[in-house]
């Protein structure tokens, strides 16, 4: 089955989705950030199959998420590294996690725990208002048009919905 494209909407959110590709490649990319970073490898840890894998993994090559680099001539294998893109993607994943933690852990309770390398101590992840550092939920959160809204695929109602931004903010 053909998915359909989302690259040529105008919604943020759309076309980041179009680029991440599908719900493995989320996985295959924290397996990356996790170090696990060779083909053989990521079958064993996500239990996908070889070739769903090599699709994944050309998909998130070609939409500039990971590089590969050959560490092996003979037989000519590959392993896999984020790219600067892969890595803007990590907080947002761990976002997700919390979430997951929170609505959908197994019954023996959260299978990774996260520490923050600066400071030493264990966090849950959360996303938080770059301005004065709160943190954000449904509630606290109010949209406006963007620049780049547009009465198209992916905002056309929103387009004529949302009120234009606050002056002076």
């Amino acid at each position: 089955m053909e998915r359909t494209s989302f690259a040529g909407m105008r919604c943020s959110l759309a076309r980041g989705l179009d680029r991440i590709g599908d719900w493995w490649s989320p996985l295959i990319i924290r397996d990356l950030y996790l170090g696990v970073t060779r083909f053989d490898d990521l079958v064993e840890d996500l239990g996908i199959s070889r070739n769903l894998l090599a699709r994944r993994l050309k998909a998130l090559a070609a939409n500039g998420m990971i590089a590969r680099k050959a560490y092996q001539r003979r037989p000519l294998r590959y392993e896999y590294r984020l790219t600067e893109a892969g890595r803007d993607l990590i907080p947002a994943l761990l976002a997700l996690t919390a979430w997951g933690d929170r609505w959908a852990a197994p019954k023996e309770g959260s299978p990774m725990l996260h520490e923050h390398a600066a400071c030493g101590c264990r966090f849950t992840p959360q996303v938080t208002c770059s301005a004065c550092g709160e943190p954000i939920d449904a509630g606290s959160v109010m949209a406006t048009r963007g620049p780049g809204g547009a009465a198209k695929a992916g905002t056309k109602v929103l387009a004529r919905r949302l009120p234009p931004p606050t002056p002076g903010r």
